[in-house]
């Protein structure tokens, strides 16, 4: 419960960030090109917060923190006195229009710039891409990459932590092959690596860019003595303790933390023995593993119950924090490599060559709102900058109820120097409302099928 209200509250933080900077650009840009404003909206629906200022704009917030608008003098709205008609929305010439348009989603990619400048000002606590392991027979193993080994660069380009890694490689999915920089640690020098992607099968649905690769990220050692148990959990209803060891289940030796996973996995709502040592004695317990499915709809049990994890290796952990000045830049590479990523994920949404099935609801967004506020403010930032893009994005496509709809009718009559049709905009709306219905649906089909 406490759980959920987190997360439904740094949605709400979150959202609400986004919806007041896109709907303010369009507020200050209009205001500049001389239209009348009527009222400046957070959320639809029933007023739960109103002030009418002396330019007589209302102000409000409304109860469904699920968008918000910017209603202007227009029109072809409603009837527009004779003396205020110089300020209406409809009279200004095509290049304001389109100014007035084109802010709100321009206002997302500031507030995502504004958001990675304060992120890399601040710190990102991360670790350094260190290869632990490369699968035998891999397509990385058959390009000559072996471990220990950190990756410095990918086609030139410099990395710094898995993230920007998981970035690179995402980007290289229709490549058919690509130079990884290697610094070897046993020898101490670097080496270029030329990997084949032509044969590389990747599901992004099921699988991480990384492991579908054949790396294994360097991971520091798991021991088998419990460091947290969950309340509630299955783990504490059968008794055990922080600080116990699990040696035994069913009475079949464990080595390590993962027969332990593998073995609760293996058994929802299923009675297991467990053999534990706690001070220095022996005990066995009965436990039930609670179930849950997987991604892919597969029931799995699980314990509620963390191990005890070692540190990494100091030279592995790495602190990613800019100057004020090289911030900025970092933030614009940061913006424009998301921005670019996400417009090719969309193409390859539409090819089909991606499900519909990744689309996310404001319950998976919720979540991650939650849970990225749990890390920390830095965490936050890039969760905040990347939902950011995402509407900015989201907005510029161009379905006619979308703001990218309507550049593509002011465009249409920039050039023709005639406006669209009523008729075919209205023609463009209805349609543009059932794509949106749509997608929206499923979204949330994904939403409550991911519960």
């Amino acid at each position: 419960m406490i759980s959920s209200l987190w997360n439904l509250g740094a949605f709400i933080v979150a959202l609400g960030m986004l919806v007041a900077i896109h709907e303010f650009g369009h507020f200050w840009v209009a205001r500049k090109c001389g239209v009348k404003v009527l009222r400046f909206s957070i959320g639809f629906g029933k007023t739960i917060w109103m002030h009418k200022g002396k330019d007589g704009c209302e102000y409000a917030i409304a109860m469904i923190p699920l968008g918000g608008f910017v209603k202007m003098l227009d029109e072809r709205v409603e009837d527009v006195p004779e003396e205020l008609k110089s300020q209406a929305f409809n009279g200004k010439p095509v290049l304001s229009r389109i100014a007035i348009v084109a802010a709100g989603p321009l206002a997302n990619f500031a507030l995502a710039l504004v958001a990675f400048w304060l992120m890399f000002m601040i710190g990102v606590p991360s670790v350094k891409p260190v290869i632990g392991a490369v699968t035998p027979n891999s397509i990385v193993a058959e390009s000559g990459v072996t471990a220990p080994a950190i990756i410095t660069a990918i086609d030139g380009e410099n990395v710094i932590d898995w993230s920007e890694v998981t970035l690179k490689l995402i980007d290289r999915m229709d490549a058919e092959s690509m130079v990884v920089r290697l610094k070897l640690e046993e020898q101490n020098y670097s080496v270029d690596r030329q990997v084949d992607l032509r044969n590389w099968q990747f599901d992004i649905e099921k699988q991480s860019p990384i492991t579908s690769l054949g790396l294994q990220p360097f991971r520091p050692s798991i021991s088998l003595e419990i460091a947290k148990v969950v309340d509630g959990s299955a783990g504490q209803d059968a008794g055990l303790k922080v600080g116990d060891v699990i040696t035994a289940i069913a009475d079949n030796d464990v080595a390590d933390w993962q027969s332990v996973v593998t073995a609760i996995q293996a058994s929802p709502n299923q009675s297991l023995s467990l053999t534990v040592r706690r001070a220095g004695g022996t005990h066995q317990l009965m436990v039930i593993p609670k179930s849950r499915d997987n991604r892919q709809g597969i029931a799995q049990g699980y314990l509620g119950v963390a191990p005890v994890v070692a540190s990494y290796p100091e030279d592995y952990v790495v602190d990613i924090q800019y100057g004020m000045l090289s911030a900025v830049e970092k933030s614009v590479e940061r913006t424009w490599e998301l921005t670019t990523l996400t417009f090719k994920m969309l193409g390859r949404l539409l090819t089909g060559d991606i499900s519909l099935d990744n689309l996310s609801g404001p319950i998976s967004i919720a979540k991650s709102a939650g849970a990225s506020a749990n890390y920390g403010l830095v965490y936050f930032l890039g969760f905040l900058a990347l939902i950011s893009i995402n509407l900015g994005i989201m907005n510029l496509l161009p379905l006619p109820v979308l703001d990218g709809g309507h550049l593509v009718f002011y465009s249409f009559e920039l050039v023709t120097g005639k406006a669209v049709p009523e008729k075919i905009q209205e023609i463009g709306f209805r349609f543009g409302s059932v794509v949106i219905m749509l997608l929206t649906g499923i979204a949330l089909f994904n939403d409550f099928a991911r519960l």
